[in-house]
């Protein structure tokens, strides 16, 4: 009995350390900007013009974008990626939507790249403001001409941003509901929701957002489930549309694909205004 409860005392105090660390250090569990530091191309390198450009949230962190023009655009997509790489990784998605007719935004998230400071949930979200802003205060884009597409955790900053602003459409490709549902799926042998101190919470920004709305995801990704996606297009408003996607998790740049460029293409087609945008100011 003595040698049991040693062992109960000792696992219990090995667990209980175990929470601590994972309490203290899981932003290192969400959160990869060392996956991909080096910026390794550009979109000259496909063949597109761009300029580059600073933003400056409302906290006072310089971080870096993209701005991909194309010809007599439809409309700008503002592309919040996913948690590890940089907007080097992206260039796939300024081909495609060079070909659909949009010019595109990409913005690095803080700590990211090479932009300033340390990446955090509430500094995200600044991040995907200072590029809303700079589209719509400096460039002179309508916000019914802009497209909101997140990648992953990208899905999560994007819906809250459509939340608060109105986007001509939001896009969530591969998305989960909220970080403490996902955790509590990946990591079952962990009071994960309880831990969790970071929400990333699409599903209820979901629900407060008005515009239209177009959920992908694949029944073969490895990370984030299936049912992730389908019970985030229960809870998006109409309009709407599904895309099932096919492939893993990170197999990356799935939209690319020709069948789901067309899907895309005919659901942004359907639901932003009709002809190019009028020049607008830099």
């Amino acid at each position: 009995m003595d040698v049991l409860l040693k062992v109960l005392t000792v696992g219990g105090a090995a667990y209980a350390a175990l929470l601590a660390i994972v309490f203290v250090l899981q932003g290192h569990l969400i959160y990869f900007p060392d996956a991909g530091r080096e910026i390794l191309h550009t979109p000259q390198d496909a063949g597109l013009a761009y300029e580059a450009v600073w933003l400056t949230t409302e906290d006072a962190v310089r971080i870096e974008a993209w701005y991909v023009p194309a010809p007599a655009a439809r409309g700008v997509v503002l592309l919040a990626h996913g948690n590890a790489g940089n907007i080097s990784h992206r260039l796939d998605y300024a081909i495609m939507f060079h070909h659909l007719g949009y010019s595109l935004l990409l913005f690095e998230y803080r700590g990211y790249g090479r932009s300033e400071g340390k990446p955090s949930e509430e500094g995200t979200y600044a991040d995907a403001r200072a590029a809303w802003r700079y589209l719509v205060a400096q460039r002179g884009v309508p916000p019914e001409r802009i497209v909101l597409v997140g990648e992953s955790l990208g899905g999560a900053v994007v819906a809250r941003l459509a939340a608060a602003e109105r986007p001509g459409a939001l896009v969530l490709a591969s998305s989960f509901v909220s970080v403490p549902e996902l955790a509590a799926e990946l990591y079952p042998w962990l009071p994960a929701r309880w831990l969790a101190r970071y929400r990333y919470d699409a599903l209820e920004a979901l629900g407060r957002v008005s515009s239209p709305v177009l959920i992908a995801h694949s029944r073969q990704d490895d990370i984030v489930p299936f049912r992730h996606g389908e019970r985030l297009f229960a809870a998006a408003r109409e309009p709407k549309v599904f895309l099932e996607l096919a492939g893993g998790h990170n197999d990356g740049f799935l939209f690319t694909r020709e069948a789901w460029r067309e899907a895309l293409g005919c659901f942004l087609a359907q639901h932003l205004p009709a002809g190019a945008m009028n020049s607008v100011p830099r």
